[in-house]
């Protein structure tokens, strides 16, 4: 995907998103980090509604929203105000029948997910799902 080609995002944190990106996600399948897996789960979910209309949507897609949702709100890192909008934006994301054709959730999303990553020791070891086929 490599979603920071000649594209520019409201993404406040921009520079460690994609680092976060070249970093921690491979060329295919899962990412061995939930720093990795968060981030291409973020781009995954907005290439299906942006490119796709959602019409390749599935029970897979719906376990990305989830992985996204338990990393962020169940780190307990957020205060009340920007969990109420992490809870909003992954509920965006998950009306398959109304595809997000704009930026803005997945750019919070990425945002907060720096956010969690700098909170980190380090990489974060993440276990593929091996249902997860997308």
């Amino acid at each position: 995907m490599g979603w920071w080609k000649g594209t520019v995002r409201a993404v406040k944190y921009f520079e460690e998103a994609r680092t976060l990106w070249q970093t921690y996600v491979p060329r295919s399948g899962q990412a061995a980090t939930i720093q990795g897996e968060d981030i291409r789960s973020v781009e995954k979910l907005r290439d299906e509604a942006q490119r796709n209309g959602n019409i390749n949507w599935s029970k897979n897609h719906e376990k990305l929203v989830a992985f996204i949702r338990k990393t962020l709100v169940e780190s307990r890192l957020f205060d009340p105000a920007a969990e109420a909008e992490i809870e909003a934006d992954t509920e965006r994301l998950l009306d398959a029948d109304h595809p997000e054709t704009t930026d803005e959730p997945f750019d919070r999303l990425t945002d907060r997910i720096v956010e969690w990553s700098r909170a980190q020791p380090g990489p974060v070891p993440h276990t593929p799902d091996p249902h997860l086929h997308i």
